[in-house]
């Protein structure tokens, strides 16, 4: 992985912090949008974190593929493809 490794696993581990909470306050019959509006803030570090990660793959891993002219460019530019699609899907 080519993303900042210490800053993704400090937004991770901030992640599970939330994902405890969450579980406490659904045990715990707290209100729905207390519920709701945790759940958006957990997603919302996901994504940020999923971005990074990508990010460091695009500036790493492709650029890479593209300066050593690797046949390995067009499995890259597919991974890619993918990528975006299931990011389309979970909109």
């Amino acid at each position: 992985m080519h993303a900042d490794k210490d800053r993704t696993i400090r937004k991770l581990k901030t992640v599970g912090g939330q994902i405890d909470g969450l579980i406490k306050m659904v045990e715990d019959d707290r209100y729905c949008i207390d519920i709701s509006n945790q759940l958006m803030a957990s997603i919302s570090i996901l994504k940020n974190i999923n971005k990074d990660v990508l990010s460091g793959h695009l500036h790493h891993c492709v650029y890479e593929a593209i300066d050593n002219d690797s046949d390995d460019l067009d499995a890259k530019i597919l991974e890619i493809e993918s990528i975006i699609d299931k990011l389309n899907k979970s909109s």
